[in-house]
């Protein structure tokens, strides 16, 4: 496996790139990759599902300058803040092996990852709950999804590390679905930061995945292409 540290880039072109990472693989143009991105501006990034109005406090957005994207994978809505870290994962999906479906990718990849930031937290409560949280205690300081074609999966997650988590309560509503676990509880009492360097978690990431190789810097022709055709588009992100 590769990994790659993707160069600053706009919020459309940073979800472009995770989809046309996938289809890349898809193509039979590369294996299977780990990527990280940090966003350098505030942004709304709702389900490939959800429903913009009922998800999202567009007022607040429009009146903040905090623009609303959609992108390929399911899940919930998120918050994309300074201080956090998105990873991506491309992985082979196998007939008989853990990436055979959607429940038995999910259980695989996030106890990978709960066992690789479990090293830097000695001792703590890190669990996933939820199917695709990562639990400190019992608050949240990452949601993952997935999207899969027929040869390869995308799964991807954010981490607040040290965000300005009030943003979440000014800028998102509560969900209209929400794990058990969260018990209805509002954004400020079911979030919470890591409070660790994001260099520290891409290593415990790329230690726990095997990802020995740093990728050689993508051509960004088709990551921007995408973003204009798609996740620029009002259509797109607006979409339902």
């Amino acid at each position: 496996m590769l990994y790659l540290d993707l160069p600053p880039l706009p919020p459309a072109e940073c979800l472009a790139a995770d989809e046309a990472w996938l289809d890349a693989c898809e193509a039979g143009g590369s294996g299977e990759r780990l990527l990280f991105w940090e966003p350098r501006e505030a942004f709304v990034v709702v389900g490939y599902a959800n429903k913009v109005d009922t998800e999202v406090n567009v007022a607040a957005c429009e009146a903040g300058g905090v623009p609303v994207f959609r992108r390929c994978s399911g899940g919930g809505t998120v918050v994309q803040l300074p201080g956090g870290l998105n990873y991506s994962l491309i992985l082979r999906i196998t007939e008989t092996g853990p990436t055979r479906s959607i429940s038995a990718a999910n259980q695989f990849i996030m106890e990978k990852n709960r066992a690789a930031l479990a090293t830097l937290f000695p001792g703590a409560a890190i669990s996933v709950r939820g199917h695709t949280d990562l639990c400190l205690g019992e608050r949240k300081f990452a949601g993952n999804s997935q999207r899969r074609r027929k040869q390869f999966l995308l799964f991807h997650g954010t981490l607040l590390l040290d965000c300005n988590l009030q943003c979440i309560s000014e800028l998102l509503r509560m969900p209209s679905l929400e794990p058990d676990y969260r018990a209805s509880r509002p954004h400020a009492e079911f979030v919470t930061n890591l409070k660790v360097p994001a260099a520290p978690v891409k290593a415990a990431l790329i230690r726990e995945w095997g990802a020995t190789e740093e990728s050689p810097a993508p051509s960004l022709d088709g990551i921007k292409k995408l973003a204009r055709e798609k996740y620029l588009t009002r259509e797109w992100n607006f979409k339902f």
